[in-house]
């Protein structure tokens, strides 16, 4: 009973982390799988309904199989309405944006990234499952192949889409085991290190290294112009969409200089290396705001939080240090996020707002001062 107690528990605990795992039997509990898969009331069970403890226990290669299938088959169904003939280019276009110069796309098809993520990532765990054991589990060795030739290709392409997107810094906690699972099943080439990007991302890495950090890209990305030179814009676009609520005079300009830039290589206006020089110094703005512009403001205003609210308050340094001081000598601790503390402030602000001349309403000032890392 105590045996029974234990196991029921454990499959409850797994259940709750991933849908089956393994019970190593060290007792002989279970004699044979084959004997308790096939008679539930024998060994440890015995004594029980068959009712009861009916489901408890499966074959595990059939169970695979069935998780390998389904996950595969979920893969193509997202990839379904990718446009034909379904190279590299079309998935990213797909995933991403098929024109960088519309500036909602990249967040308006996240929903579809993130699912297309997690597929493949259960593809891959499934696939590894049954990996050594393919033609055990039923597979001929033709099927086995091509199954494999086809995880390895959805991996691929998460990878470039991730990097094209900047969406891989968002998941880098969970690469380190999806990385091993995929060298040690799927791919039989060396492995590139995408540890860089996953830590810095594509822009930082340009302006940390410059452009022989584009030689790391997957292969998909990097076999011509114009999917390095898309891929570098979408991922400028998204730092610039995240830090936009942090100083939104600023990141529209940088977004204008980032349509401006797109618009040129269209136009073919510019060489490819003169378009590379040109998004490495806008990369700089974009990520380093206060080391690129510190030149741009007056001396007084040497905090980021003071540069931010001098931009968003019609470039007004005698207003933007006021606000300053009221909010610092306002606020209190952990006030963000409580009504009442957020009032008081926010009432400190109407005060000084009374007789200054600007467009920026009070609650838009109000949540332009929460998302100030100084003020927090």
């Amino acid at each position: 009973m105590a045996y029974f107690r234990l196991f029921v528990g454990l499959t409850a605990l797994m259940e709750k982390i991933k849908e089956y795992g393994y019970i190593v039997d060290y007792k002989d509990l279970f004699r044979q799988l084959q004997g308790a898969v096939t008679d539930y009331t024998s060994g440890a069970f015995d004594g029980y309904e068959a009712a009861d403890v009916a489901g408890l226990l499966c074959d595990r290669l059939s169970k695979g199989c069935d998780r390998l299938e389904t996950t595969l088959e979920a893969v193509r169904a997202l990839c379904e309405p990718v446009p034909r003939p379904r190279e590299s280019a079309d998935y990213r276009h797909y995933f991403c944006t098929p024109d960088t110069r519309d500036q909602k796309a990249i967040a308006a098809n996240e929903p579809k990234r993130v699912a297309f993520y997690q597929a493949v990532n259960a593809l891959i765990r499934a696939y590894s499952n049954l990996a050594n054991e393919m033609e055990a589990a039923g597979y001929t060795p033709q099927e086995a192949e091509t199954i494999k030739a086809e995880v390895r290709h959805y991996s691929q392409i998460r990878e470039e889409v991730k990097i094209a997107s900047g969406d891989y810094i968002d998941s880098k906690i969970y690469e380190p085991a999806m990385r091993h699972l995929m060298d040690t099943y799927i791919r039989a080439e060396p492995s590139n290190l995408v540890a860089d990007f996953e830590e810095l991302g594509l822009v930082q890495l340009i302006v940390n290294q410059g452009f022989p950090v584009l030689e790391s890209l997957p292969e998909g990305l990097k076999q011509d112009h114009k999917a390095i030179a898309e891929a570098i814009e979408n991922n400028i676009r998204k730092i610039i969409l995240d830090e936009s609520p942090i100083n939104p005079k600023y990141y529209e300009e940088m977004s204008e200089l980032l349509d401006s830039l797109i618009e040129q290589r269209h136009q073919k206006a510019i060489s490819y290396q003169e378009y590379l020089e040109e998004v490495k110094q806008l990369a700089k703005r974009v990520t380093d705001p206060t080391g690129s512009a510190v030149g741009n403001y007056p001396p007084a205003l040497n905090t980021s939080a003071l540069r931010s609210l001098y931009d968003n308050l019609d470039k007004d340094e005698a207003l933007a240090l006021k606000i300053d001081q009221v909010v610092i000598t306002t606020k209190k601790d952990n006030w963000i996020g409580n009504r009442f503390k957020e009032i008081e402030v926010k009432n400190a602000l109407n005060a000084v707002l009374v007789d200054a001349k600007v467009d920026l309403p009070l609650n838009q000032l109000l949540e332009l001062i929460k998302q100030q890392h100084d003020y927090q």
